[in-house]
């Protein structure tokens, strides 16, 4: 953290937060404080500018004409892509991995350039995902298996400079030939899982909060998180 206070970006939730996606920041926000940390939640809106001086950031999903407006904001306003150039966490979710993409397919057939934070590319699937997704972790700190709820039609190819988050256990992910989940570019990190997920993943949220911080973090002690885990993991097995 660059002051006392950790500063936890929650890009564009007028627009891009459809499936309350909005509650990874909270999370971050709770957890951060159940440390004794100072944290807050910085919302940044079509309204306003995006500064590349917050800890980190996270975005959520949205509906094609969301998706137009978030991208021409975070293009005519570039502090997150500024952010990601200094390291610092990012976690884009569902459509949000479509926006920071080279482009993506709308269901019209309509090709739409994204932000090119990802070296990914989106066309749509015959057939909406929907339903429990769990996969196997390949980011190098992320231990446990991951779990959310997917509800997407888009498929999502990774270039050579992406790489996946986790391989597919259960659901579909990426759903490339490769049964892959999400995408990690230096420090940007993007899934499908909704849940929130960092609700039901809690060694990812920490994970990014290490990452914010610079600290070791101990493990909290919260069985309920830990009962909710256990049921979530159960329901897609």
């Amino acid at each position: 953290m660059s002051e006392s206070t950790l500063r936890i970006g929650l890009v564009l939730p007028d627009v891009m937060g459809t499936y309350g996606d909005g509650g990874n920041a909270l999370v971050l926000r709770q957890r951060a404080r159940m440390r004794g940390m100072d944290a807050e939640i910085v919302e940044l809106t079509l309204d306003g500018d995006v500064p590349d001086s917050l800890d980190v950031y996270t975005l959520g999903g949205a509906e094609d004409a969301a998706q137009r407006l978030a991208t021409r904001h975070l293009t005519e306003h570039p502090g997150l892509q500024r952010a990601a150039e200094k390291g610092t966490p990012i976690l884009a979710i569902c459509a949000a991995i479509q926006v920071l993409g080279h482009w993506y397919e709308t269901s019209g057939g309509e090709r739409v350039s994204g932000i090119s934070m990802f070296d990914v590319t989106t066309t749509p699937r015959e057939t909406r995902a929907i339903g429990e997704l769990i996969t196997d972790p390949t980011l190098d700190g992320l231990t446990q298996l991951l779990s959310g709820f997917e509800n997407h039609r888009g498929a999502t190819i990774l270039g050579a400079a992406a790489k996946p988050l986790g391989r597919v256990r259960h659901g579909v992910g990426n759903g490339g030939a490769e049964a892959v989940e999400g995408v990690v570019q230096g420090s940007v990190i993007g899934t499908y899982m909704h849940g929130p997920l960092l609700a039901r993943n809690p060694e990812f949220a920490d994970y990014l909060l290490s990452r914010a911080t610079g600290a070791d973090l101990t493990p909290l002690d919260l069985p309920q998180v830990d009962r909710l885990r256990r049921e979530r993991l159960a329901v897609g097995r």
